[in-house]
């Protein structure tokens, strides 16, 4: 199994969990959905689900313009895609926009 968090092919089982051998990122295997449904995670590894609230990790420049999201924005209700950028929200002040999962922790 390959680890959830970083794609490293090498995983091992302790007390119930599988470890990732290169980043010692934890998980329960039975907590993921059994569907064949992407499994959304955040900068530190934490699943996202549509309705969540998350925090900007980093200065962001807004394409075609002028504006920056700050570090530390939070954004609430978010809507999980299946494209390049994996969130679709309203960020306040700047209005509807797309964000990369890498670049957001969960709230």
């Amino acid at each position: 199994m390959k680890c959830i968090s970083c794609g490293f092919e090498y995983t091992y089982e302790e007390d119930g969990l599988v470890v990732c051998a290169a980043c010692q990122y934890r998980w329960n295997p039975n907590e993921l959905k059994k569907s064949n449904e992407k499994v959304y995670l955040d900068a530190y590894g934490t699943p996202l689900e549509d309705g969540d609230t998350v925090i900007v990790i980093k200065d962001l420049k807004v394409k075609g313009s002028s504006s920056v999201v700050k570090q530390g924005t939070k954004v609430t209700n978010i809507k999980l895609v299946d494209s390049d950028h994996d969130i679709d929200c309203r960020i306040p002040g700047i209005g509807a926009m797309s964000l990369k999962t890498e670049f957001v922790k969960k709230a």
